[in-house]
């Protein structure tokens, strides 16, 4: 494999606690070495990194690529041209597909799908019940073991309690953490909204914060009972940051993760019957979007993930409550997440990329506890060759030509934006690059 060089980065490694100009060296697919002044040596590209950040490669613990069975919506291979034009080096798939990747052969359909046509790293994340029904337990063990690395029933939540502790215990012992979709059914049915004064004024069926908190305080209980790893999935109610905060004070193994869109838009998207701001869970109100802020800015939330959910254009432009639930966010997400984090000054750049690095690979088990030299998540000598270089000052407004997946529902189109990924670098093969390179 050919060698590369990158030079004069600010290069940011959360785990070693690195934030410094240097070289980084790839040779072989690894990094050969991080340093200042490294010769390139047998290098066939150069990078010139001067004025950029070189951290590890993104992590999206959170994505839906919808193959096998709506490939008219998504495949592996656009849904990870997505993930490389937005930074990304590895993706984390849902399993509400058709088939649900509720059996080994399924899970094991995907990782060879994506070995033959994806752009990065996919590692498939297993339903907890066959068919995401809640009604009879899905072979964690197995699941594992084909190659699964997380469980969530997503896209739909676990409503009995009976079949969530054993789905938890299951987990445990799988040596897999939960990933919970946090919706109580009967609080949302026919809700297409946050439930608020924009709800009223459109004449829609409101969907309350309560639905997402109730669900959280339940598992909390039995995570309690249980002691297996729990990750909420996009959290959108500031009532929700308070619950994960006490649990986690309490020593309990829960994480939280945000999204771009509820770090930035409130239920006033909705206005116009835009279906585009049509969301599950939905778009909440100002002070929710300042509560999950302030709880990324906390500590209280750890990751951040974009529940990518793309659609057809067909589908989303039938009536607002008939329209499906769910936005793209690959492409935009890092410069959506510094809008909200780093340019209000609630976070800095390393924070930013510990939220989209190793934290996202420890929930996963991706990281060096699990994975050795093949470990994800961080920059070491050694370690695989998953690099993204971000220009931290690239002013650029999101329009249609930069979306590379299938799908173009997103309400960030034409919004201006100030941070950008210039180059994704998987196992030392540059994926995508918006950068000139010397030899």
């Amino acid at each position: 494999m050919s060698g590369l060089l990158i030079r004069n980065g600010r290069v940011i490694d959360p785990v070693s606690g690195m934030d410094a100009t240097a070289d980084v060296a790839v040779a072989d697919g690894r990094i050969a070495a991080i340093s200042p002044s490294l010769s390139a040596g047998n290098a066939d590209k150069v990078i010139d990194a001067e004025g950029l950040i070189v951290c590890p490669g993104l992590i999206d613990p959170h994505v839906h690529l919808r193959e096998p069975g709506q490939e008219d919506k998504e495949t592996i291979a656009s849904g990870t041209a997505a993930a490389v034009a937005g930074g990304f080096t590895t993706v984390c798939c849902m399993p509400n597909t058709r088939p649900t990747l509720d059996a080994p052969e399924i899970v094991r359909f995907v990782i060879d799908r994506a070995r033959e046509t994806a752009a990065c790293r996919v590692f498939p994340v297993a339903a907890a019940t066959v068919g995401r029904q809640g009604e009879r337990m899905a072979e964690t063990r197995l699941l594992e073991r084909a190659g699964a690395v997380g469980i969530s029933d997503d896209g739909d939540v676990i409503e009995s309690a009976g079949m969530m502790r054993s789905v938890l215990r299951a987990t445990r012992a799988a040596g897999l953490a939960f990933m919970q979709h946090c919706q109580e059914p009967s609080l949302t049915r026919g809700a297409s909204m946050h439930a608020g004064a924009v709800s009223t004024r459109l004449g829609l069926t409101g969907w309350p914060r309560i639905a997402e908190e109730i669900i959280i305080e339940r598992d909390v209980r039995l995570v309690g009972e249980t002691g297996c790893r729990y990750h909420v999935q996009h959290l959108s109610s500031g009532g929700s940051t308070e619950i994960v905060r006490i649990a986690r004070e309490n020593g309990l193994p829960v994480t939280a993760e945000a999204s771009p869109h509820h770090l930035l838009l409130t239920d006033e998207a909705c206005l116009g019957f835009d279906t585009n701001a049509k969301m599950n869970p939905p778009l909440r109100e100002q002070s929710d979007v300042d509560a999950v802020r302030q709880a990324v800015a906390e500590g209280i939330i750890t990751v951040l993930a974009t529940d990518h959910a793309p659609h057809t254009a067909d589908e989303k432009q039938l009536p607002f409550a008939q329209a499906p639930f769910g936005i793209i966010g690959l492409e935009s997400a890092l410069a959506a997440y510094a809008r909200a984090l780093i340019d209000t000054g609630l976070i800095d750049w390393p924070r930013l990329i510990e939220l989209l690095t190793i934290n996202p690979a420890r929930l996963c088990n991706l990281d060096r506890d699990h994975r050795g030299d093949d470990a994800l998540g961080e920059l070491r000598a050694g370690g695989p060759a998953d690099i993204t270089v971000i220009d931290p000052d690239h002013p650029w407004t999101l329009a249609a030509d930069d979306l590379a997946g299938k799908s173009t529902n997103t309400p960030f189109l034409g919004w201006s934006f100030r941070a950008r990924p210039v180059a994704s670098i998987v196992g030392g093969a540059v994926a995508m690059s918006r950068l000139a390179a010397s030899t």
